[in-house]
């Protein structure tokens, strides 16, 4: 996906949201956004060649084992995105408040096309948590829920 779809849909001249670009950190940067926007979620972000490969989370990301959330995948966000806090004006594609509700680093364990665990090391999460493809309820539905210890 690149950035082209993020940057299509925003108006930079209007929003504060950054228009970045592509580039690797190295420090592998987890972050997640409380977004009021039409709808009360939670934005899931990990960085993954060179974006931030994002997820919309519904309810309040799983601290604990055994809750699980749905998290619908989203379009790739540029690095820059995990440092952004503001209001998206009115009118714009997300409008509504942006705060950071958690964000560290993260080290990957495992990546397929269908499954991603990595071990958070952040402020609220930390430990292992699994990010399972659920295409039985569509092609951009996952699972994000902590791993059993």
């Amino acid at each position: 996906m690149a950035l082209e779809e993020y940057k299509r849909k925003r108006d930079f001249g209007k929003t504060s949201e950054p228009e970045g670009a592509v580039k690797d950190t190295g420090k592998s940067v987890y972050v997640i956004q409380k977004h009021q926007a039409s709808h009360l979620h939670w934005d899931l972000r990990l960085e993954f060649d060179g974006v931030l490969k994002s997820w919309a989370v519904p309810k309040e990301p799983p601290v604990k084992e055994g809750e699980k959330r749905l998290a619908v995948e989203t379009e790739d966000h540029p690095i820059d995105y995990a440092s952004f806090q503001g209001q998206i004006p009115e009118g714009e594609y997300g409008a509504g408040k942006v705060e950071i509700w958690d964000k560290g680093n993260f080290k990957l364990i495992e990546r397929t096309a269908d499954k991603i665990l990595i071990e958070i090391n952040g402020k609220r999460l930390s430990g292992q948590y699994y990010l399972v493809k659920f295409p039985k309820i569509g092609p951009k539905n996952w699972l994000f829920f902590k791993k059993k210890t």
